[in-house]
């Protein structure tokens, strides 16, 4: 039977103090850390052939590291990118 244990980043890093989901947080952090941008600014990722920094998974992975320290709160509060708050407006104006 092969060794399946592989060593992660997220294993050696610090855990944050107001991390609420662990294992969110130590995924999120090893996606994030195969897509830190080399030196000429450009996500070394294979999947992610040479896009600028920062590549949309890297955007996703720092995301999923704040939802994992309780940041669903400041996300919920920040205003929605509602396709309908355009019409909404249109309605209140036109009342």
């Amino acid at each position: 039977m092969s060794d399946t244990t592989h060593s992660r980043s997220s294993h050696e890093a610090v855990l944050p103090d107001d991390v609420t989901d662990p294992l969110l947080w130590r995924t999120a952090y090893d996606v994030a850390t195969a897509h830190e941008p080399d030196e000429t600014g450009h996500c070394p990722s294979l999947l992610c052939g040479g896009q600028a920094a920062p590549c949309d998974t890297l955007v996703d992975a720092r995301r999923a590291m704040r939802l994992a320290r309780g940041g669903a709160a400041a996300e919920r509060r920040t205003p929605s990118r509602d396709a309908s708050a355009p019409a909404r407006n249109r309605r209140r104006e036109a009342a």
